[in-house]
């Protein structure tokens, strides 16, 4: 049952990366068209035109990818990660300009975590730097409460409105794709993480992770 289950998988997968490639082509051949249509005929009415298949087009690719990341989670075993050095990884590979990025998470700290993780981390890190508007630092780190861990990414940004808190992890909706925040909500479900948003509106997001007992531990000698 369960080889028949990883081949059904196996195909399932592979349909799935035929069909995207083969949108993918098409949405090439749709948005090179419409560049062309602009540049032939410059009239106004034909741009505003020209400019709504093309943003249909991007929101199509995004989808495209967003099926593509989604289709990773939950595919590899969980691992124990360090999540410390996963921060400063990620800190590394992210464009911050002049924004300032705090690890304070305890060294030796590690999280039973799907391996998608870095793209959690680097999803939090990114929607600060592009969507804080005033963000200058970003900070990272944990603290045991009970029996949980509390990873915490805060932000001295423009903050998340009330009305948005838990609507900006629902598929689809905010300002870029719509798809980072839920996706990483799933990728953390898979070991029993949650993610909320609970910062001051005008004082920055704060998202806290809560890591249930059993999920996390600590290298010898640490913290």
């Amino acid at each position: 049952m369960e080889e028949a289950l990883r081949l059904a998988n196996r195909n399932l997968n592979l349909l799935s990366s035929i069909t995207r490639h083969d949108i993918a082509n098409q949405l090439t051949v749709i948005q090179g068209s419409a560049t062309l249509i602009e540049e032939e005929q410059p009239d106004p009415g034909i741009s505003e035109k020209v400019g709504i298949i093309a943003r249909a087009a991007d929101r199509i690719a995004a989808i495209i990818r967003f099926t593509k990341d989604y289709e990773s989670v939950g595919v590899e075993i969980p691992l124990w990660q360090d999540l410390r050095r996963l921060v400063d990884s990620v800190a590394g590979e992210t464009p911050l300009g002049e924004v300032r990025l705090i690890n304070d998470i305890p060294r030796g700290t590690e999280i039973f975590v799907d391996s998608l993780i870095r793209r959690v981390l680097f999803n939090l890190v990114d929607n600060a730097v592009r969507f804080g508007e005033k963000v200058t630092t970003i900070r990272f780190s944990g603290e045991e409460k009970g029996d949980s861990l509390f990873i915490v990414c805060e932000d001295d940004g423009v903050g998340i409105l009330p009305a948005e808190k838990e609507k900006i992890f629902c598929r689809g909706y905010g300002k870029n794709t719509g798809m980072g925040l839920f996706l990483s909500r799933e990728i953390l479900a898979i070991t029993g993480i949650t993610i909320t948003e609970n910062g001051v509106p005008g004082k920055g997001a704060r998202f806290e992770i809560r890591v249930p007992a059993g999920k996390y531990r600590y290298a010898s000698g640490n913290p």
